[in-house]
């Protein structure tokens, strides 16, 4: 199958515009130019169920709906922006921007230190310019790649994003469009890859007109959060372009650098050749023909290594993946939790798997899912995994959205930060994590109908059931609910949140300039543990550049013994130091090592050591 970015509504030019929309079930389909000219135009229907024409005195800018059989005028299941929401007419979209990237060829993934981001409540503004704002902070933490979360249109002007209904329509209350392109070319022009979160498992189900057009949904398979896609069923081809062509759109038309894929695990496909199979291929086919780095990131809870596993071993061919486990892993010793899936974690030792390898459970029984779960993940490369001790699930999927920052104590946020960031992984921060932001981050809507904001907040009740977590749930269709999740930039300026600051724009400088460091890798690679001591440490090496870390989840100070490779160690950082906000004078002695060595030390604390040659 050819690919092109056709469905929709394509400005050609000089006031002619071609249009394309399947519609299988349809005889007849016309589209109704509603301003600033009204025109009436039939579609010609092809063998394939799409009915197409090049229409002429169409500006850039008019606004229109389809009308199916002489029925109801709906918007665009393509449109490309929705100027008046999700119930207004869809909006011709003309593609000349003017471009300051031309250098930009993006980064490699080995680079990308991610910074996760949601564009309503990441400035006070809530838009893409807001963004732009604070670009420059970024840059100076060491960030490289920022990772919006999905920014598709959906009800209402506050979302966390996953209830889109229009997947090729950039959300117009953060400024549509213009503002998305404005921000990809800013952060080009900055040195900052661009990740956008899509979402190919299911739609929103508010304003969701795809079936009335034609069989996007199967009954048979679920989702949890509605009908699932019809990507192995009767007709499932053309619903396979829609969102291949929808992530094409991305790469090509908005320079986007990487799609993180939502959810995959509830994407249901029995063909021999998988949506994502496909999805894998044609993205970097289109990726290598227009000269970029592009990447695809997935989210799943199979811990599934056939997801990023090479095309040429069997694999799907995906580019990395969310490491969920790991943050569980790390998440559980840190906090002490363990309702709901963190039932299955508490382990030093599934810590210190996860950095060994990836994926903690490779198919070990799962108390939580009551039954045995995963594969391994040994021979998968580390550049395919992203670690996080933050994200915006594991925040706000919680009962009242509360951050890391409120629930334990400095020292173990500065613990935390350095295992994330010197990992042998792709590093993902959180917004506002860097300085200790304390503001909530709960679940947002801004539903229409009645009886699904009822439904949204029941459904928030019966999921924290699993978890034993009490209390008044934020509601989330009230506006005070996403307010409340809104950055307070200024924290990061004086006192213990700048000081925080400052300890990871040092561990992002450590991890940019140490080669063992630098680069996501298991070669060289070895992790231990000691379960008595509560110490776990790793071993980096790159060539003639070596690191060792140790970090210490003890309540207690203790003097240990360390299995430090022979030779010279400089202490490069210790997260205890008062510089940071700590208790302790940071460690300046370089340490002789025949092999081990016995060092004390501080409780929740890490420890940074650089061989010197």
């Amino acid at each position: 199958m050819a690919w092109a970015a056709n469905l929709g509504a394509v400005y050609l030019g000089e006031g002619r515009c071609r249009f394309q929309v399947w519609a299988p079930a349809a005889s007849r389909v016309e589209v109704h130019i509603i301003f600033p000219r009204e025109i009436f135009a039939p579609l010609t229907k092809d063998d394939c169920g799409y009915h197409q024409a090049i229409i002429e005195g169409v500006a850039a800018g008019s606004r229109y709906r389809y009308r199916l059989d002489g029925g109801a005028e709906l918007p665009d299941p393509a449109s490309r922006a929705q100027p008046e929401g999700i119930g207004g007419p869809s909006q011709v979209m003309a593609t000349d921007f003017h471009w300051g990237d031309g250098g930009w060829w993006g980064r490699s993934l080995e680079e990308y230190i991610i910074y996760e981001l949601h564009v309503g409540t990441f400035s006070r503004e809530g838009t893409f310019a807001g963004v732009i704002g604070h670009l420059d902070e970024l840059v100076e933490l060491g960030i490289t790649a920022i990772e919006l979360m999905p920014v598709a249109q959906f009800p209402g002007g506050r979302n966390w994003g996953y209830d889109g209904v229009f997947p090729f329509a950039t959300q117009n209350s953060y400024g549509g469009p213009e503002g998305l392109w404005r921000l990809v070319d800013a952060s080009h022009q900055k040195g900052l890859a661009v990740i956008l979160d899509v979402v190919y498992n299911h739609l929103g189900p508010e304003g969701n007109h795809l079936a009335e057009f034609g069989p996007y949904f199967t009954d048979r398979y679920h989702t949890p959060w509605g009908a699932a896609l019809n990507f192995d069923g009767p007709a499932s081809d053309e619903v396979r372009r829609y969102f291949i062509e929808n992530a094409l759109y991305w790469l090509t038309e908005f320079h986007i650098d990487a799609l993180r894929l939502d959810a995959l695990h509830a994407i249901a496909d029995n063909t021999p050749y998988t949506f994502i199979e496909e999805l894998a291929d044609v993205f970097h086919k289109q990726a290598s023909k227009l000269g970029r780095q592009a990447y695809l990131i997935g989210e799943s809870a199979a811990n599934d290594a056939k997801l990023i596993r090479e095309r040429a071993r069997g694999g799907y061919g995906l580019d990395a993946q969310w490491n969920d486990d790991f943050h569980h892993a790390l998440h559980t010793l840190l906090t002490g939790e363990r309702a709901g899936y963190y039932q299955d974690f508490g382990e030093l030792s599934q810590l210190a798997k996860a950095l060994r390898e990836g994926f903690p459970y490779s198919g070990e029984y799962s108390a939580y899912r009551q039954r045995r779960h995963g594969v391994s993940s040994r021979d998968i490369p580390a550049q395919r995994f992203v670690v996080f001790s933050q994200n915006h699930d594991q925040i706000g999927n919680r009962a009242q959205g509360d951050r890391l920052s409120t629930l334990i104590p400095s020292d173990r946020l500065r613990l935390a930060a350095g295992l994330v960031i010197l990992a042998p992984y792709l590093p993902l921060l959180f917004m506002g994590e860097e300085y200790g932001e304390t503001a909530l981050f709960p679940y947002f809507v801004s539903h229409t109908d009645p009886e699904l904001v009822a439904a949204v907040r029941r459904g928030r009740r019966e999921e924290f059931a699993a978890f034993g977590e009490a209390g008044e749930i934020p509601d989330p269709q009230d506006v005070a609910t996403f307010n409340r999740a809104k950055l307070d930039h200024e924290r990061s300026r004086e006192g213990n949140p700048q000081r925080l600051w400052e300890l990871y724009r040092e561990l992002l400088r450590l991890r940019r300039e140490i080669p063992a460091l630098a680069r996501p890798s298991k070669n060289g690679l070895a992790v231990g543990e000691m379960a008595m001591e509560s110490v776990i440490y790793f071993h980096r090496r790159c060539e003639d550049s070596e690191a060792f870390v140790t970090a210490s989840f003890a309540d207690v100070p203790q003097t240990v013994s360390l299995p430090l490779p022979e030779g010279r160690w400089r202490p490069a950082l210790a997260t205890m130091d008062k510089r940071w906000g700590g208790s302790e004078e940071g460690l300046s002695e370089i340490i002789a090592s025949g092999d081990a060595a016995t060092l004390r030390l501080e409780p929740w604390s890490l420890l940074l050591f650089i061989k010197e040659n």
